[in-house]
């Protein structure tokens, strides 16, 4: 195997990585959490495990939408932006870097979703942060994952181009 290979190797293990996490943890929020009313805290009035079900997008967008649109456009644009980022991965990952790495972390959390719309047509959801009477919406570790990415590509962008651009 070339060396360009094994790096996209890589990256292709970080995507799924992130999708065997995010069904493991899903499972396991659903089995042992009830829905919609059961919740275990972890830090006193900040943060909680809870199982709700989204049949939206981020802050349920779309949840109100006649359902066949909305699990198609949902559908539509998850497969769009995995396609988008694979390819970004196969033509730039011949080397592992904080640009690739982070792409490999929003095709993990895109298909993690995808695969509970596809399979279920809604998004298990367990995380709640919340401070008072502020909460959070609940969020998933594909949902992490794919903001962890986004955020390091925009840092590398902002702080890049100070830089010179060199990454």
């Amino acid at each position: 195997m070339s060396p360009a290979a094994r790096v996209r190797a890589g990256h292709f293990f970080i995507a799924a990585l992130v999708v065997l996490l995010d069904r493991l943890t899903k499972i396991l929020a659903a089995r042992n959490i009830e829905l919609n009313v059961g919740s275990i805290t972890i830090i006193q009035n900040c943060f909680s495990l809870t199982h709700v079900e989204n049949p939206g997008a981020a802050f349920s967008l779309m949840a109100n939408a006649p359902p066949a649109l909305r699990l198609g456009v949902l559908v539509a644009f998850s497969s769009v932006a995995m396609l988008v980022v694979a390819w970004l991965l196969w033509r730039h990952g011949t080397r592992m870097h904080w640009t690739t790495a982070a792409l490999a972390l929003v095709l993990g959390g895109a298909c993690g979703n995808l695969w509970d719309r596809l399979l279920r047509h809604r998004v298990t959801d367990f995380l709640h942060v919340y401070w008072r009477n502020y909460s959070w919406p609940d969020f998933n570790l594909a949902d992490s994952s794919i903001v962890v990415g986004a955020t390091v590509l925009i840092a590398g962008i902002v702080f890049g181009a100070k830089r010179g651009g060199q990454q």
